[in-house]
């Protein structure tokens, strides 16, 4: 399994800024640019971004924190959220692009900015039983898409853009200053374009120049057995359109769980209590119990069984996510006393104290020790 914080070289508890720095700094170090096309350097820069990627953002690193890379994998709802390299260059950019005299580094010169849209976030309300099936639910979201006037361009139709006077299409502006130490180059985007590189002089009348209209769109997700409260799916680019035709953002799905009053859950597994009388457990029987998934379970209690005992069930907890198998459920059977009872029942449970058994007075060792598994179950 990856350590993540191994990767950049920072501890656990390492704070946003130093995640920063230290993923900086090994970019810097690794980028492709800077290593003549190195396949060893590009699958290093993918690495650490993909690190830096899970680490900077709170709800990822919480889930890695707790479950490593199992619960990234549910998170992502698929396989682990690796990054391309098109993907690890984006990420660069997009949170270290505007640093003066980046573009001289790399022995390159600056584009105009691509900016994705912007992300939607969508809460997805499960119940149990939908947690162990899986299931398609489809959402009705409201979005930015392309302007079907302009194509997304943003200019008035039989019109079209053109580059930008102040930074002649590269989207940025270059300032040097000198100073005692030297000259120095500094970098920004430009003013005029807003680092688009290009400027319209006629706006289109339906997205007034910004190439984006709000729809309704209907987004269909299949969600895999087995999620939990916290995990979230990424749809890639179905969220909104970036302006004047830059890429589309993400759809994030956040899963909320509803409880079952009748189970408790602890990651795949479930436990539950079913009652039963007196005579259930000192003559055996056969009793039903609740599951999800399917059919309930018919449990079978021997003759003589003690109030607080627990029966395993394997196989029929929750599936486990994006993975084979299943938990198990855990059954606690438990002594049922009536509040209230019949003359005739009254009268055979005073003759039956008259005669019956007295259970021993102290608990067999290790009483302790069973009891405080049985809680912590």
């Amino acid at each position: 399994m990856a350590d993540y914080y191994a990767v950049l070289g920072i501890s656990r508890g390492a704070s946003d800024d130093e995640i920063k720095r230290s993923y900086r700094k090994l970019a810097m170090q690794y980028h492709p640019d800077r290593n003549n096309g190195s396949k060893d350097a590009e699958e290093q820069f993918k690495t650490i971004t993909e690190a830096y990627d899970v680490l900077r953002d709170p709800d990822k690193r919480a889930l890695f924190d707790r479950y490593g890379e199992a619960g990234l994998r549910g998170a992502s709802g698929g396989g682990m959220p690796h990054v391309d390299l098109a993907d690890a260059l984006n990420i660069f950019m997009r949170d270290f692009g505007g640093f003066g005299g980046l573009g001289d580094l790399f022995g390159g010169r600056g584009g105009p900015a691509t900016r994705t849209g912007a992300d939607i976030k969508l809460a997805a309300d499960l119940t149990l039983s939908e947690v162990a099936q899986g299931v398609e639910k489809t959402f009705a979201v409201k979005l930015l898409d392309t302007c079907d006037a302009c194509s997304g361009s943003g200019a008035e139709p039989g019109t079209k853009p053109h580059k930008c006077p102040t930074c002649q299409g590269t989207g940025e502006v270059r300032r040097a200053q000198r100073s005692f130490f030297g000259q120095f180059v500094s970098v920004a985007g430009c003013p005029t374009c807003a680092g688009e590189g290009t400027v319209v002089s006629s706006p289109c009348k339906k997205c007034r120049g910004d190439g984006r209209v709000r729809v309704e769109r209907a987004v269909t997700v299949r969600i895999p057995p087995g999620v939990a409260t916290g995990q979230y799916m990424t749809l890639r680019a179905q969220g909104n359109v970036g302006s004047r035709g830059a890429g589309r953002g993400d759809v994030i799905v956040i899963f909320q769980v509803a409880e079952d009053p009748r189970f408790e859950r602890d990651g795949e597994d479930l436990y539950t209590e079913v009652f039963v009388s007196y005579t259930q457990l000192v003559f055996g029987a056969e009793v039903q119990v609740p599951a999800v998934g399917g059919p309930p379970v018919n449990l079978r209690v021997a003759a003589g069984t003690q109030s607080g005992h627990i029966f395993d069930v394997r196989g029929r907890g929750l599936p486990r996510v994006n993975a084979s198998g299943a938990g198990d459920l855990h059954v606690r059977i438990q002594l049922w006393t009536p509040e209230e009872m019949t003359p005739r029942e009254e009268a055979l449970l005073q003759q039956l104290a008259e005669v019956e058994s007295k259970p021993s007075q102290t608990r067999a060792k290790g009483f302790w020790r069973k009891m405080k598994e049985a809680l912590r179950a």
